[in-house]
């Protein structure tokens, strides 16, 4: 009978161990953005590796918000505007880079002002129905990656 308990042991702490990286999906890097205690939104900004199939990424929440939304800059008769967009594609053995001179994540309604250093957690949602719960530290724009940082409004 104990030999059964200890089998049974293994085949769940496999069976665990499976699931912890049956995600195909990884956060690379990401922060949000720091803002003025008198600003109600950000944004957040991240790279995603993908080791599977091609998906799109479709949404994103957070409880620090009323909501995330996903958000692109275009040029339009010469002035910069954003857009919300449904999907950024998240190809096959490939990367999303979400960043402030193009596509991000616009957090907006804040419940309360964000602190720097605060690990904000946020749920990525993806078209294979996959879902991705991270964690993205708020930064001011002078401590973030400088590939990823361009100064815009919203």
């Amino acid at each position: 009978m104990a030999i059964f308990k200890q089998l049974f042991k293994v085949i769940l702490l496999a069976g665990i161990s499976a699931s912890a990286f049956a995600s195909n999906i990884m956060l690379e890097q990401g922060y949000i953005r720091a803002m003025p205690a008198s600003v109600p939104n950000t944004a957040a900004y991240l790279t995603l590796s993908n080791h599977g199939a091609a998906t799109e990424l479709v949404s994103a929440s957070t409880p620090v918000a009323r909501e995330a939304m996903l958000h692109t800059l275009i040029e339009e008769d010469g002035l910069v505007k954003m857009r919300h967009v449904a999907a950024f594609p998240l190809p096959e053995h490939g990367q999303l880079t979400l960043q402030s001179s193009g596509d991000h994540i616009m957090i907006m309604g804040l419940k309360a002002p964000l602190q720097l250093g605060q690990k904000v957690p946020m749920t990525l949602s993806f078209a294979n129905g996959e879902t991705l719960n991270i964690e993205l530290e708020v930064k001011s724009p002078h401590d973030a990656p400088a590939a990823q940082e361009h100064h815009h409004h919203h």
